[in-house]
């Protein structure tokens, strides 16, 4: 809260997000398009008035200091599994707890990461940093160099920013490096050419980003000189999303990369060749990865080559030096059918780990290669739940931790089952246990369902139910239905304790939707619900909230929604459209003013996503269910939550507060949060997600009790 009032603060977010007078003439007949000037006096004095307002209501109710004390006693357990990833020698962790709010980056060895108490050696102390230069920096994640991993490109973030300043730091002696390698504040991609080289995508200066605020240039910067005098490898159109360097290490041999992305989920991808960039001959929407001596290709969209098709979905590979010299007899590790997808894939030296849904549940599978011919075998797993498997190592041979390069960490988890982290080796049974979360509350009462609903256009819709195995089907269940539905993002079965104790506690029901333009089912479900065929997304969700009516777990007086970001837009259509079947909405760091949603910060690298509104054809589309031009006086809403965050530079906290603003205008109930730092997730530290959390749930009881 200290740094609203900074004069850094202030630049910053005029720089990034100060509405130009040109944007504000487009659009003369909106009263608000003052609130898109974050960092004024003006819209930060109305933020602070709604947030009194909010937080003197949400405060006062009898389970707001319990919810928030709980809820923040999860987030700083000690016995949360401290997730690590192998760098060199060591396991390497961020952790934030109530004694390191900002927390700490730290690394310890196998054997010590195998005991319960595991002793950790602090690399950096992000609290102590943050104290020293006086800067509210957020962890944001290193680049280390390999082999050794001791010289890192570390991300900062001021207030949890997307932009971020990435500096040189050497971890044996424990500091910055003097005069070394460091980029001002920007969304930032880089990668290590080599111990004095770095790939670089930044902001260069006046016209060197694209029109979506992503870098457009590819330069290579040698270490002691200027950054002005970086060489350029790749400009790519002001129209395009992004470019950027990648770098792939294996077997000795180095290959560096220029991925150019003109939209979202397409991109060409350029292999640096002695001073050439030389095209991947791929579709565009393909999604390619080079590892070791493979190149795998995963299939958006069915793809005829080589005399054979395979489809959309799909997972081929094939060796990429061969590859590159013609060939195009691809082997195929995943094709999909109506309701099995992939989910990811991981490397080891010897293996491919391919994670499936099966009807939005885990299957996985280890892949190995003999005699010319690919096979696969399945990985018994624990139980139902959701699985991820990720290789531990990209060396190439054993080091003294005991580490082969089949080794791979797997985790599993559910809604009922706290995750556990393993540690197996792929073509062995070998599984060691190495972490598990504890319960953060009793499982016994609950149980976990899947159903269907049926869609307007007849399309199945599944859905989770995770409710009290003792609950009456009486419509009279305060239930929650979570929803995204967007940018392929698929919504799992996972673990929250604060669903545990803030909801299901409460005598809630836990709703969450499989709803199409997700990727549960792969490319084509994503697909479906692009552009002119958005608004099947949000008739799924209000068909899954029919369907939990109709099988009285609830009623509308009992029913709420909750969404964040494209999920923030995918309630906020529903609220309108569907307002009979809610009582309750909480709308969080939301996408809602779709006629402008382009023009502000990140909104342009959208729009293959949900069209070009300035495109009267796509406009015409887009403005059938766009939130903040079908809001009218009059209509009867259910009450509504708004939440975001002032130093969101991904998705504008405008969305909302200009949503707010109207609102109250016409006199619909709302109320309004927005917390002056947190970036895109809304809060920055434990105790902002705690508070979060507390203001959200004592909302959503108070409302549908």
């Amino acid at each position: 809260m200290k740094n609203r009032d900074s004069s850094h603060f202030r630049l910053l977010v005029a720089a990034l997000m100060t509405v130009s007078a040109t944007a504000i003439a487009q659009a003369p007949e909106d009263p608000y398009l003052w609130l898109e000037d974050v960092g004024s006096d003006k819209s930060l004095d109305w933020a602070r008035a709604q947030n009194a307002k909010a937080q003197k209501e949400l405060e006062a109710q009898p389970q707001f200091a319990a919810i928030r004390a709980k809820a923040l006693e999860v987030l700083d357990s000690k016995e949360r599994i401290p997730f690590a990833v192998k760098r060199g020698e060591f396991l390497y962790n961020f952790w934030q707890d109530e004694d390191n709010k900002r927390g700490l980056w730290r690394r310890t060895t196998l054997d010590e990461y195998r005991k319960p108490g595991t002793r950790w050696e602090t690399v950096l102390d992000l609290d102590k940093l943050a104290a020293e230069e006086n800067e509210n920096w957020v962890w944001k994640g290193a680049d280390c160099l390999p082999p050794k991993h001791e010289r890192c490109m570390l991300s900062l973030s001021r207030g949890g920013a997307d932009a971020t300043v990435r500096r040189e730091y050497d971890i044996a002696t424990r500091s910055f490096v003097k005069n070394g390698f460091a980029l001002p504040e920007a969304k930032n991609i880089l990668t290590w050419k080599g111990p004095d080289t770095l790939l670089v995508a930044t902001d260069f200066g006046p016209g060197t980003l694209t029109t979506s605020g992503y870098a457009r240039m590819v330069k290579e910067w040698t270490r002691g000189s200027p950054l002005d005098q970086a060489a350029l490898i790749y400009e790519g159109k002001v129209t395009d999303t992004y470019v950027a360097p990648l770098t792939d290490r294996a077997q000795g041999v180095q290959r560096d990369f220029v991925l150019v992305v003109p939209m979202f989920f397409k991109g060409e991808l350029f292999q640096l060749d002695k001073g050439k960039l030389v095209k991947l001959d791929l579709p565009i929407d393909a999604k390619p990865r080079t590892m070791r001596e493979w190149l795998f290709v995963q299939l958006r969209s069915a793809w005829t080559t080589g005399g054979k098709t395979y489809a959309q979905g799909a997972l081929l590979v094939i060796d990429y030096g061969r590859f590159m010299a013609g060939a195009r007899d691809f082997s195929v590790l995943f094709e999909p059918s109506e309701r099995r997808s992939l989910a990811s894939y991981s490397v080891t030296k010897n293996f491919v780990l391919v994670n499936e849904l099966d009807n939005v549940k885990s299957r996985l599978y280890e892949w190995s290669r003999a005699n010319g011919a690919w096979t696969r075998k399945e990985v018994p797993l624990p139980g139902f739940g959701t699985v991820t498997a990720g290789a531990l190592t990209e060396d190439e041979e054993p080091d003294d931790s005991g580490i082969t390069t089949d080794d791979y960490f797997l985790t599993h988890t559910g809604f009922l089952t706290p995750p556990t982290l393993y540690l197996a080796r792929a073509g062995s049974k070998d599984r060691e246990r190495l972490k598990a979360l504890p319960a953060f509350f009793d499982p016994a009462p609950y149980t976990v369902e899947q159903f269907e609903a049926k869609s307007r256009d007849g399309t199945r819709i599944p859905y989770f139910v995770l409710r009290a195995k003792a609950m009456k089907f009486d419509g009279t269940n305060p239930t929650l239905l979570y929803g995204y539905g967007g940018f392929e993002i698929s919504n799992l079965p996972t673990y929250s304790g604060t669903i545990g104790n803030a909801w299901l506690a409460n005598g809630g029901v836990y709703v969450q939707s499989n709803i199409r333009g997700g990727g549960e089912f792969g490319p084509r479900w994503h697909q479906a619900a692009l552009k002119e065929n958005r608004q099947k997304a949000f008739d799924d969700f209000a068909a899954i909230a029919e369907d939990l009516i109709a099988r009285k777990i609830t009623s509308p007086k009992h029913l709420a929604i909750y969404g964040g970001s494209n999920g923030g837009l995918l309630v906020g259509a529903v609220m309108l459209q569907r307002p009979e079947l809610f009582k309750a909405v909480v709308c969080g760091v939301p996408l809602l003013d779709m006629k402008r949603y382009n023009q502000l910060l990140a909104g342009a690298s959208w729009m293959a996503e949900y069209g070009d509104p300035d495109i009267p054809a796509e406009w015409e589309y887009i403005s059938k269910y766009s939130p903040y031009q079908n809001l009218k006086a009059g209509m009867k809403l259910p009450r509504t939550f708004f939440f975001t965050s002032t130093r969101d530079d991904r998705v504008h906290p405008a969305h909302a507060r200009k949503m707010m603003a109207r609102m109250a205008e016409q006199g619909h109930d709302a109320l309004y949060y927005e917390n002056i730092e947190g970036g895109h997730a809304a809060s920055a530290n434990n105790p902002q997600i705690a508070y979060r959390q507390a203001l959200m749930y004592s909302f959503l009881l108070k409302e549908l009790r």
